[in-house]
């Protein structure tokens, strides 16, 4: 994976070896740029719930979510925020999915991404905006490592491919109160 070396951070990768590179990098943008990017997305996106087979029933998917190919006509600050990591990571990313968590009762269970929609070899970087919400990243093998750590407005987090054979991922509910966040996970979608 190819580190994004004009980020002004001082962050080492979370995870790093034969079963792949987590990396998280805060402060990517400015406060006030985070701001107004999640204020323009909270907006303008067009949120859509969803509804999942779980078990013997159908359940609301406890987030909102969108989904840009962005080849596609897209409005300008996704463009300049797709710009900006396409950049400073030297990824042809080429999609992007867009998750709204409204507040601490939202949710994304631990998984990890569908592999076979996505090029082999490529990273998947994800930019938060607005509220921090603790991510928990476990291993798949039976001892089970895992991480928790917060990811804070203006920052990214950095997987590689690799990582996703051996580590899932998610963002469990919490029990304080939480304000809205708005995720940004880029990905090269194909083969």
């Amino acid at each position: 994976m190819v580190q994004p070396s004009l980020f002004c951070t001082d962050s080492a990768p979370l995870l790093s070896g034969d079963e792949g590179e987590v990396s998280y990098y805060p402060n990517v943008i400015s406060s006030e740029k985070a701001a107004q990017w999640f204020a323009y997305f909270h907006e303008h996106m067009a949120w859509q719930a969803e509804r999942r087979q779980m078990y013997d029933r159908e359940v609301d998917v406890p987030r909102l979510h969108t989904h840009f190919s962005l080849s596609d006509n897209v409005d300008p600050p996704l463009r300049e925020a797709f710009g900006l990591v396409s950049h400073y990571l030297h990824t042809p990313f080429n999609s992007v999915g867009m998750n709204l968590y409204r507040n601490q009762h939202d949710s994304v269970a631990s998984h990890h991404d569908k592999l076979e929609f996505l090029r082999a070899g490529q990273p998947i970087a994800i930019l938060s905006l607005g509220a921090t919400r603790r991510m928990v990243i476990r291993q798949k093998k039976v001892s089970r490592r895992h991480l928790n750590f917060d990811l804070e407005e203006g920052s990214l987090l950095v997987m590689s491919w690799t990582s996703q054979l051996h580590y899932d991922h998610g963002i469990p509910k919490e029990r304080d109160t939480v304000g809205p966040r708005i995720s940004l996970a880029f990905r090269v979608s194909g083969t």
